[in-house]
């Protein structure tokens, strides 16, 4: 590979290799390279479960209360193929990846290749360098995706919101109760109350507890200047 692409890419990495031939494999695409292990598939693999890996367990890490589903969620946000593809293109790796004939001709690299490469890359930092410097071009690239995507599921579970304000004000955990229920048993409506430590916070009532209960734990962050309702009805969280 022509030398100039490799520093190029140590340039936009803002990483040197130790092993030029893992960064040269990173940028090789299957439509030349002379066979498929020599390609960047079996990096892209490895870097794949590596950026999942990293990514996991910066939510597992930074935010203690998010629920598994939460973080299944924020994970499927910032590690889809479109995320990387996007992040492939902002830095200009697309443009340094090596293609037969056929691919090179495109007019534009398919979303799906440009995704591929910047995976590959991940595993050949991963390769050369650790985890650890792995894990930092991983998150100067998506940390601030990760928050936005944490934040934007906070009008869909207040409850999980609810308890990291509760944890840091408060040292406490929330706990809901049950204060009144009416209407027959087919279509009962239930009224919860939350409170944290010695503190209650106001009612709420909701068609089944669990949306009584994501209410209940509303009221308390706008009680909190947490959360505040817009002109247009929608929930704003700032913590």
């Amino acid at each position: 590979m022509d030398e100039a692409i490799l520093q190029r890419a140590e340039d936009l990495l803002e990483y040197d290799f130790e092993d030029r031939e893992v960064l040269n494999r990173a940028l090789t695409h299957s439509s030349i390279a002379e066979s498929r292990k020599e390609s960047n598939e079996r990096l892209e693999f490895l870097g794949d479960s590596v950026l999942g890996l990293v990514v996991c367990e910066h939510l597992h890490r930074k935010y203690p209360e998010l629920l598994e589903g939460d973080m299944t969620k924020v994970k499927s946000a910032v590690v889809s193929r479109r995320v990387c593809a996007e992040e492939a293109r902002r830095i200009g790796l697309d443009t340094l990846l090596v293609l037969g004939k056929g691919m090179a001709a495109a007019r534009e690299l398919p979303s799906s290749v440009a995704a591929a490469v910047w995976e590959s890359v991940i595993g050949a930092l991963y390769v050369d360098g650790g985890m650890e410097v792995a894990e930092d071009f991983i998150l100067s690239a998506l940390e601030s995706r990760i928050e936005e995507a944490v934040h934007s599921g906070h009008h869909h579970n207040f409850k999980s919101v609810l308890q990291q304000i509760a944890q840091r004000m408060f040292a406490e955990m929330p706990s809901y109760a049950v204060l009144d229920e009416k209407g027959p048993d087919h279509a009962k409506c239930f009224e919860v109350g939350v409170t944290i430590g010695g503190r209650t916070f106001g009612a709420r009532w909701g068609p089944n507890k669990k949306k009584a209960e994501q209410d209940a734990a509303l009221a308390a962050l706008e009680e909190l200047d947490v959360a505040s309702v817009n002109d247009s009805g929608e929930v704003e969280v700032d913590f």
